[in-house]
Parts: structure tokens; sequence; C-alpha cells
């Protein structure tokens, strides 16, 4: 067993899930700011693999495993986090207003399913405080936004059309400047206030058309709800069409709790718990979304960010071979701890040198074929 799986994890799963986490990422802040921690942290974690490095939207990647949003919401363990192996993070989702979220608690443990419940309801410091912190990082690889609607919490009024692409379009202008790409959270399943605003058609449309003239320098990602129908996916590839700055893709959690999960705890105590499942239960459902927009949209234009369930280079290869170009991971550090990233990475290459493919560009869609 790792020193994580052994020692760590045993004393923070003592700890309420919530707790456990602003504790994990309020000690990668602060040791961020020990001079030569980054410099150790990078010794134990790094894979230096070539044949995993790739591009993916004019972006260079050390390798193509990211740490995906939801970890570290405002931006505050940077340096950390991009020592930790990940070839890029994402951070947020990221509001235009602080948000407090939805009332605790919000997080919960499922371990025999190898899954978290997320019912954060997007707590955040806010654009403006997120954005001052980019434009104090110096970023040695690529740093994604995730950015949402704000949630003004449960007794807020509905907000109208107007609002919510207002709220977007602040966000985007205050850290677009600072971002590597942007992600842009059009399916937040766990907080009120628009969150089915673009599962009406036009809508999505209707946003990015509020963001052309910011002339966003960087790639633009939409998240998207994983909705495995082929109709929605060609939806949302009509309304992107006309916006030359909007890259690919990536599957948000579905909303409800999926089928797959068995839970490790009395059923009846989670079935009805607000929020989203993330884990293991979700990855079948995220991998026949990636495969069914992979096949429709444009290859040589869009790419598309995997995430759902990743735990083990095969997780992360069956993604790239239904048609990822980048893979994300969350849940797996949880249960796994960091050193989760270095392996990963040394079998993903083992994998690509297996089947002959020279890099992760090679391998990608192989499933397709």
């Amino acid at each position: 067993m790792s020193p994580y799986a052994s020692i760590l994890r045993p004393l923070l799963f003592r700890l309420d899930a919530e707790t456990a986490h602003h504790l994990t990422v309020e000690g990668c802040h602060w040791l961020g700011r020990v001079p030569g921690a980054a410099g150790l942290a990078r010794a134990l974690y790094e894979c230096h693999e070539p044949r995993l490095r790739t591009e993916v939207a004019g972006l260079c990647f050390d390798n193509p495993l990211g740490l995906a949003a939801g970890w570290d919401k405002s931006g505050r363990a940077l340096r950390m986090t991009e020592s930790m192996g990940f070839g890029f993070a994402e951070i947020g989702s990221v509001s235009a207003r602080p948000s407090a979220g939805n009332p605790k608690p919000r997080l919960f443990r499922l371990p025999e399913d190898r899954a978290i419940i997320v019912n954060y309801g997007l707590p955040n410091d806010g654009a403006e405080m997120v954005a001052r912190r980019l434009a104090a990082h110096r970023p040695c690889q690529p740093l994604g936004v995730n950015i949402v609607k704000t949630n003004d919490g449960p007794g807020a009024p509905p907000a109208s059309d107007d609002e919510i692409l207002d709220d977007y379009a602040s966000s985007v202008a205050l850290l677009h400047p600072h971002a590597g790409y942007l992600s842009l959270n059009l399916s937040c399943p766990n907080a009120k206030g628009g969150k089915d605003f673009f599962a009406q058609p036009g809508n999505i449309a209707w946003l990015l058309e509020r963001l052309v003239p910011m002339a966003i320098a960087c790639p633009v990602f939409l998240k998207i709800a994983p909705r495995d129908a082929d109709a929605e996916h060609e939806r949302v590839l009509a309304e992107c069409e006309p916006f030359g700055f909007v890259s690919g893709f990536c599957f948000n959690l579905p909303p409800g709790k999926p089928e797959t999960l068995e839970f490790s705890v009395p059923r009846d105590r989670f079935e009805h718990q607000p929020g989203a499942v993330a884990g293991k239960p979700v990855e079948s459902l995220v991998n026949r979304c990636i495969a069914g927009l992979y096949a429709r949209m444009d290859r040589e234009r869009y790419r598309i960010v995997g995430v759902g369930g990743v735990f083990s280079a095969e997780d992360a290869y069956r993604k790239i071979q239904l048609g990822a170009s980048l893979v994300q991971l969350y849940t797996a550090l949880v249960y796994e701890g960091p050193g989760v990233v270095k392996r990963i990475c040394h079998g993903l290459a083992g994998l690509l040198e297996r089947d002959g493919f020279a890099d992760v560009a090679a391998a990608l869609g192989s499933a397709h074929l």
C-alpha cells in the first residue's frame, strides 16, 4: 500500500468529506509557499514519458492527464497542483460574484462505489478575486478556468435570461486574459439558477454571440450535460458551428443517482440526497457520450476532454480510444492520493507502446476504426 492509502487516507476519512477536502486544498496552498516544496513534489510525482506529450487546441501538454475542476475551486493551490505530475489543471467553477454554495453537509463519500456525492453548489471567491490570483501566478503548464453562473443561494429569485448571460460574460471578461483555456460550465447539476437554461435550443449560441466582441485569445471548451443522444450532440454542434473560438467539449456529471451505483451504505440514506455522483458509477455513461460526440463532430476543429471514473491507466486509455484528447480526474485523488497521477501516466505510456502508438494523438479515436 502507498503511504497515502496506509497512513494519510485513514486520517482524512475520520473527518467529514468537506473538512478533509478543505484541509487538503489549504495544505497545498501553504505548502506552495514553502521554499523547495514544489520541487520536491515534482521529483516525487512527475512522469517524464515523451510518448505522452501532446498538443491540443494549440496548447502543449507534457501528458494528457489533468486535474478536473471542483478540487481547487478558487485557484488557491496553483503552485502545488502543477507540481503533482499532471499535464494540466482546471480550477473552478468560478462565478461572477462570490458564492457560499449550498447549505452543509454537501459532500459525501461512497467508498465501496469509489464515488462521491457532490452538492457543493459552486462555492468560490468570485471572478475578480480569482483573476487577481491568476495575474500574480506564472503557470508552467496549461491552466484551465471553469466558469459558471453565480449560485445566489436557495432563497434567491430565478435569474432572467439576460442576467444569466451577463453573469457568464462578466466572468469571461475578467478571466480569459489569465487562462490557458476556458471551460464554460453550461450544465451544473447541483445548483439552482439557470441549470437547465442551456438545454433549451438556441441558448448556447446566444451566449457565444455575447462573447464574440471580447476577442478571446485562449481556447474555449463547453462543459455540457452527459446526454447519450445523437440529437443532443447534433444540436450542440450546430449551435457552436459559427463560433470559431470554441475548441471542444467536456461532459459534466449527470444529475441524480445512476443505476450503476451500488451504495456502500443503506441506499435510502443517499438515494434522495441532493447532488450529483462523481467517480466510477458515471464512467460508462460518459464514455458513451464521448464516443457519440466524437463520431459526429468535426475532428479537425474540435477536441474532447474526458472526465468521469478515471482511476487507472486503462480507464484513461479507454477514453482516449473513444475520442478524448485529454483526460481529467478528481475522485481518484480522494481514494488513491497524488501518487495515482504518476501511476496512470507510466501505465498509459506502456499501453501506447504495447499497441504500437507513437503518441497519444496516434491512439485518439482508435476504438472507432
